[in-house]
């Protein structure tokens, strides 16, 4: 399965993402994040994908057009746990409309848990 997690600018739910990424067997990872988030590093390989705040239709598009021939699969693990809800918003539409199923993904202290 694919992973597609969202960046934000808080370093703890950055490790939120991580744990998703380390504990997870991956076919292809993607994350979204803006400038501040391209810094991430992570020792599996991973798509990073620049966003720019702008008002929700447009994120939406923007984010469609730079997903578009980049998702193998018909479902994808989605982790939002970091990002912000406008972000958030705007992604799950994305995939939506790709069309994509979602399958919100998290780490918890029982490990990856698929919901």
């Amino acid at each position: 399965m694919e992973l597609i997690a969202l960046l934000g600018k808080d370093e703890g739910t950055m490790g939120q993402v991580s744990g998703v990424i380390n504990h997870g067997d991956w076919d292809n990872i993607i994350l979204l994040g803006d400038s501040t988030s391209k810094n991430f590093t992570n020792s599996k390989d991973f798509e990073f994908i620049e966003i720019t705040d702008q008002p929700i239709t447009d994120l939406k598009d923007q984010i469609s057009k730079k997903l578009k021939g980049k998702i193998k699969g018909t479902e994808v693990a989605l982790s939002i746990a970091s990002g912000n809800g406008k972000t958030h918003m705007a992604l799950i539409s994305a995939l939506l409309s790709d069309p994509v199923g979602i399958r919100f993904t998290v780490l918890t202290k029982d490990g990856l848990v698929f919901m």
